[in-house]
């Protein structure tokens, strides 16, 4: 059976990793997405298990006690503070089952990630994290054609981003964006060359 990968996509709000994510699953049947868990409400359409995990407060924090995760985070909202994080269940096991994985995520949880595959075998032969490299006229572009945040939001997010820009360095790969089909185009090499070393670090 052929190794699977986990592919960890990084990148400042507005540097399209979600879609990334999301046409990869689209146009390459092998990779699923990690389904993360939150504490939020699902919105209009989302389904449990499908878009999200969704659990209380208290059932979340259950969880992280008995040690179910792999990373998670508090994150601080405008109305209140909601927990987001990642199950080992929904990375280890899959993996196990031979299927390749793509994630969304922040700096914080790869950083996360990264510390838990220093003592974990199969997660650390099949990880590899990317950072989508955006530019500061081009994110504030995106941000503005999104048009759902306020100029407030949008220096909010635009700090956030050069932060996490200050992150890329510590990354297994990088893609410089430009087009979507360019940074797709960039994508797949590095799944190529994820395959290639997922397979070679397999025990002989």
């Amino acid at each position: 059976m052929p190794a699977p990968v986990l592919l960890v996509i990084a990148g400042p709000a507005g540097s399209g990793k979600s879609t990334l994510c999301d046409r990869l699953v689209s146009e390459h049947p092998g990779f699923s997405r990690v389904v993360t868990t939150t504490t939020r409400a699902p919105r209009a359409g989302e389904i449990n298990g499908v878009h999200y995990h969704f659990f209380s407060p208290a059932e979340f924090r259950r969880r992280v006690a008995v040690g179910e995760f792999l990373e998670w985070a508090q994150v601080h909202g405008d109305h209140e503070d909601r927990l987001y994080g990642t199950l080992k269940s929904s990375v280890l096991d899959p993996l196990a089952a031979g299927r390749d994985l793509v994630m969304s995520i922040d700096v914080q949880g790869v950083e996360s990630l990264r510390r838990v595959a220093r003592t974990d075998e199969r997660l650390r032969r099949a990880m590899t994290t990317i950072f989508i490299v955006v530019d500061h006229e081009r994110i504030v572009a995106r941000m503005r054609e999104r048009a759902k945040d306020h100029d407030d939001e949008i220096a909010r997010r635009l700090a956030t981003a050069e932060a996490e820009l200050r992150e890329a360095a510590k990354f297994d790969e990088r893609i410089e964006s430009r087009t979507r089909d360019e940074d797709f185009a960039a994508l797949l090499a590095i799944v190529a060359k994820a395959r290639h070393r997922s397979a070679g670090s397999q025990p002989g």
